[in-house]
């Protein structure tokens, strides 16, 4: 078994055993990885993928060094990355499905790997099926998901399923070892982030400490009777600036790649632009709303009696306080207020007014 791949999937022990048999009998064409993001499945296809290229290679260890580099200079190893919102349909019919056809640069083998697969418009998983149903023989395919719900059952069943489980938040502490926080920012971040490594150094960030204090204020202006100041704006402010930044960092790359030769009009640069801003300031905003019913959550637990399993473990005093004449029931039935708002909000006109509904409404029974 690889090395590499041994620590890629040091916490993922079905994976593990999965792709080690995998390489033992033989890897497949195509296979699924699907699990929450943060759970390591990057790291667990570069691995993979390594392996695979290194078989039959005139010089294996340097076909697993160039393979395992981010971004790869393998010439057979193609990492699809949505630059927006959706994998552009062109991109997959030139970067996958025609490239397919050509036989490996080098060695026996080419890998083509598709991140957040469930980015994929229905148009491209269409396109892709002739690929997943008679591929080369030389050709493996590796599809990345956190929702594999948005990806076409013709797909789904046409690839090796390799399952990957949230990391816990014991693990993921261990992996925050480094960061610049104390023991308690560290664990509060860890049970906060639901298994997701990435979300839980996002908390650590400045921009997740700032999404942390927006949401607090928010609970405590419902518990206060203070909604009136519209607190929840701020939430909505760092979301649509998040937004903006994600924005421009795309054009930025998609220009960049334009000017590279790659084919890209105004209109794709500036749809797929505005496609990511789009995806990062609903990402943002949910985040605030997923920490706001985190906080309800552990009023609940403190008026149970249940301290040992509040998430924000850097905040107990405070929580504490504000658990004092609040029941269980009633911070139960705030938490679920707040999810089911965060559930229905792509179905929202307005985010704004849907965000001034929930904080009154949890005012009007929390005050």
């Amino acid at each position: 078994m690889s090395a590499v791949l041994d620590q890629s999937t040091e916490h993922q022990t079905r994976a593990r055993v999965s792709l080690t048999a995998a390489l033992a009998s033989g890897p497949s064409h195509a296979y699924l990885f699907r699990g929450p993001q943060g759970a390591g499945k990057r790291a667990a296809a570069r691995a993979f993928a390594a392996e695979i290229l290194a078989t039959g290679a005139a010089d294996p260890d340097d076909a697993r060094r160039r393979a395992l580099l981010d971004p790869s200079p393998h010439p057979d190893l193609v990492w699809l990355v949505p630059r927006g919102a959706q994998h552009l349909v062109e991109e997959v019919r030139e970067r996958v499905i025609r490239a397919a056809a050509y036989r490996p640069f080098e060695g026996e083998r080419r890998v083509f790997v598709v991140e957040a697969a469930e980015a994929l418009r229905d148009e491209s998983q269409n396109a892709l099926l002739k690929t997943l149903e008679e591929p080369p023989a030389y050709v493996h395919l590796i599809l990345l998901t956190s929702e594999p719900d948005a990806l076409l059952e013709t797909i789904a069943s046409r690839c090796q399923p390799v399952d990957f489980a949230p990391l816990s938040a014991e693990v993921l502490e261990a992996e925050l070892g480094g960061e610049s926080a104390t023991a308690e920012e560290i664990a509060a971040a860890a049970h906060l982030a639901a298994g997701d490594l990435e979300r839980a150094r996002l908390l650590l960030g400045a921009r997740g400490r700032e999404v942390r204090e927006d949401a607090e204020g928010c609970v405590a202006a419902a518990l206060s009777g203070e909604v009136a100041a519209a607190p929840w704006q701020r939430l909505l402010d760092r979301a649509k600036t998040a937004g903006e930044d994600a924005e421009a960092a795309t054009r930025e790359v998609l220009e960049e790649e334009a000017k590279s030769g790659l084919k890209r009009t105004a209109r794709d640069i500036a749809d797929e632009s505005k496609r990511a801003g789009r995806r990062r300031r609903t990402e943002i905003l949910d985040l605030g709303l997923e920490l706001c019913a985190a906080w309800f959550r552990d009023l609940a637990a403190i008026a149970a009696g249940a301290e040992d399993v509040v998430f924000n473990r850097d905040r107990l005093d405070l929580l504490c306080s504000q658990a004092a004449d609040l029941g269980p029931g009633r911070a139960r039935a705030a938490a679920e207020a707040v999810q089911e708002t965060r559930r229905g909000l792509d179905l929202n006109v307005s985010e704004e007014l849907a965000l001034e509904a929930l904080f009154f409404k949890l005012e009007r029974e929390l005050s």
